[in-house]
């Protein structure tokens, strides 16, 4: 029996199950359309210890990230997205040319962009090869590697540490859900301020957004479970508001406890 990625609870509450289902993000060629290709069970559980909802992680994020289809910048309603973030908290938390800007998940640069034309030094972390070198390409310095403890010690121990770490759309697609909020703590400065921005997992049950359950999305999140998880991790959370992006999108903002 699958266990809860969070607190380990054995899994036996089904959400939802959508049968068997290829991963998303992975194109056939022409020369592989008569070939088999490897279906996986698309059953989404949720825990009845700490109520997170999630799908079992049947390929590792290697192997759908390393080289990654999605490009943010192709949007431009998520460029606009980006542009408002970036002003807003920008004002909100004071950040200034002394300031260090952290994404986790940066993709292409996307959102950097703007702190960079703002003066404002930041560095991205983004497993995708080719995504990341495009950003390095606009220049938005990216390190390329999978985000948790080991990753943000070496970031810590090469002088980087976060006045703010961001994160959009990145937090359901983490698998280990404990080493990638654990790393989080690390890499924000004391006084530091982390957002976190996921589609909210009410508006996915209210409205049957069932298109947005897919394997690359291993976990859906309430607020409460995300309070959760961050508080086990010694974070608090002490801001929320609603977004309209991706069917509801809740953002968060937290703190070292």
């Amino acid at each position: 029996m699958a266990a809860c990625r969070f607190c380990s609870t054995p899994l036996r509450q089904t959400v939802v199950d959508l049968g068997m289902s290829p991963l998303c993000e992975s194109f056939l060629t022409a020369d592989q359309l008569n070939q088999m290709e490897p279906y996986y069970p698309l059953h989404v559980y949720v825990c009845h210890g700490c109520f997170l909802v999630q799908v079992q992680d049947y390929v590792s994020p290697e192997a759908i990230f390393r080289e990654y289809a999605y490009f943010s910048s192709y949007s431009d309603s998520w460029l606009a997205h980006a542009r408002d973030y970036v002003k807003m908290i920008t004002t909100r938390l004071g950040l200034t040319v002394t300031s260090r800007v952290v994404e986790l998940g940066s993709n292409d640069g996307y959102l950097l962009q703007y702190f960079v034309a703002r003066g404002i030094p930041v560095l991205g972390v983004e497993p995708a090869r080719n995504v990341a070198a495009v950003a390095v390409a606009k220049g938005v310095p990216t390190v390329t590697m999978m985000f948790g403890r080991q990753t943000a010690g070496e970031l810590v121990a090469d002088g980087y540490q976060a006045d703010l770490l961001c994160g959009a759309n990145v937090l359901a697609q983490v698998p280990d859900l404990n080493d990638f909020v654990a790393g989080m703590r690390i890499l924000l400065k004391p006084g530091g301020v982390a957002t976190v921005e996921f589609p909210h997992l009410m508006r996915l049950v209210e409205e049957n957004q069932f298109d947005t359950v897919y394997h690359e999305h291993f976990s859906y999140f309430s607020f409460a479970t995300v309070e959760r998880v961050f508080g086990a991790h010694r974070l608090t959370l002490f801001d929320a508001g609603e977004l309209p992006t991706h069917g509801a999108t809740l953002r968060l903002f937290s703190r070292h406890s």
